[in-house]
């Protein structure tokens, strides 16, 4: 079965995030290798039409690396205290050339497409001082982030760029680490998103110890994590020596998550349109740290129907599941449960009261596109706990051709004169359904 999405459907995923997250402030804090990929320009060509389509786009800009360079040209040693950079008052005139160039490659880049971009003094810092008797110079850290120059510069359609230099209300500079200006300028802005930008493959399964239960994409990808789950991945992943980049940005994700960003997303710049992907696609391109309620099970409303319906068709087409309509499904509302993720209908199925302590589940239907996610398992385990809450002895399907599934979940095939006389009476045999059953007991 094919498992993408069809032309359509991705046309609806992107209408519906273009119009959840329209006007919402999003800051992309991008790594300096990203700059000289190849794809670079794409990217920039994909943050250029967001900002062109209402989305309030923010760029703190690494310069680590082209840092290190500049001082390395000018015969200047780069000096680190644990993963701190000491910036000396030899360095920082340097320090800040560099900063301020890098910002500029994101400025020419939006400018490609027509974007206006404001490179600014946009960060009040103040020092690090003596930290474990160390001098930390012109090494600084954010004291504010200056949110109304930032919103001036958002509501004229132009996007800022936040260099990793920041300056104390007299004037010094101070060499502030982007993963700090982009974290305090997501907080201070009340953004919707941060977006980690990097040149690695991100978070796979393969190379870590994950808990139970986390969701990997079919190459070993981890599609999502709660701050929760993100935590635990850090503790069973101790970092030792040298920093593991996707770990350090995973602790950043989390941070930023229990600082109340919604959204956090670690995506590969090397990807071609991969934030795009990551924004406007339920399964996106990266890994998502999230802090609101992402996905849930819930019970069926009438604006779902059509979504029910689209979910069935294909099934009742191939005789697996009888045919229903707009009403009937209506009539039974209360019977129906729907899987959600991120407000968008994928999956359903349906528990009938039969009688006789015994119910039915029925109408399970997936989309195709998930299919690999469990979600069908899902609602059929949630079907069996509310039955068993509300005192139901025995749960049954009828089946035409997913019989293997329902074993391997515990039913048994059975005889019709086991099921409850009303659902004898109306059983079809045409059909010629078999019936499987679970007990509860």
């Amino acid at each position: 079965m094919n498992k993408s999405l069809s032309p359509m459907d991705l046309v609806r995923e992107a209408f519906h995030y273009q119009s959840r997250f329209d006007g919402s402030t999003m800051v992309f804090k991008i790594d300096f290798p990203v700059t000289e990929d190849p794809l670079f320009p794409y990217l920039m060509k994909d943050l250029a039409l967001l900002s062109k389509t209402g989305f309030r786009v923010v760029i703190v800009p690494g310069a680590k690396e082209w840092i290190d360079s500049v001082l390395g040209e000018y015969g200047i040693p780069s000096r680190y205290a644990g993963t701190t950079r000491i910036t000396s008052g030899e360095a920082i005139p340097f320090a800040a050339m560099a900063a301020f160039h890098t910002a500029a490659r994101f400025m020419t880049g939006l400018s490609a497409d027509a974007v206006d971009a404001v490179i600014g003094n946009l960060v009040r810092a103040r020092g690090l001082g003596v930290v474990g008797g160390i001098d930390m110079e012109h090494s600084g850290k954010v004291d504010k982030i200056l949110t109304d120059s930032i919103r001036r510069i958002l509501n004229l359609g132009m996007v800022p760029i936040l260099p990793c230099i920041g300056y104390s209300p007299s004037g010094k500079p101070y060499n502030v680490p982007s993963d700090e200006i982009a974290l305090e300028a997501s907080v201070a802005l009340g953004a919707v998103k941060l977006f980690i930008v990097s040149v690695h493959q991100g978070l796979r399964g393969g190379s870590l110890r994950l808990p139970e239960n986390i969701e990997l994409d079919g190459r070993g990808r981890i599609i999502r994590l709660t701050p929760q789950e993100a935590e635990a991945v850090l503790a069973l992943n101790p970092r030792e020596g040298e920093p593991d980049k996707p770990l350090t940005e995973l602790a950043l994700a989390l941070k930023a998550s229990r600082s109340g960003i919604e959204r956090v997303h670690l995506i590969d710049g090397r990807e071609e349109g991969a934030v795009l992907r990551e924004l406007f696609s339920n399964l996106g391109s990266g890994t998502m740290v999230y802090a609101d309620e992402y996905e849930a099970l819930r019970g069926l409303r009438t604006a779902d129907i059509p979504d029910v319906l689209r979910l069935m068709e294909p099934l009742m087409q191939q005789g697996i599941l009888v045919r229903r309509n707009a009403e009937d499904i209506q009539e039974k509302k209360a019977d129906y449960v729907v899987f959600e993720i991120d407000g968008s209908v994928h999956a359903c199925g349906a528990f009938h009261n039969q009688g006789e302590g015994q119910g039915e589940i029925a109408a399970i239907a997936t989309d195709p596109a998930y299919a690999d996610r469990g979600l069908g398992r899902r609602i059929v385990r949630f079907l069996i706990d509310r039955a068993a809450k509300q005192d139901f002895h025995r749960v049954f399907v009828l089946t035409t051709g997913t019989h293997d599934w329902f074993e391997a979940l515990g039913f048994k095939e059975c005889s019709l004169e086991s099921l409850p006389e009303p659902r004898r009476k109306n059983y079809d045999r045409r059909r010629n359904s078999k019936i499987f059953a679970l007990d509860l007991q």
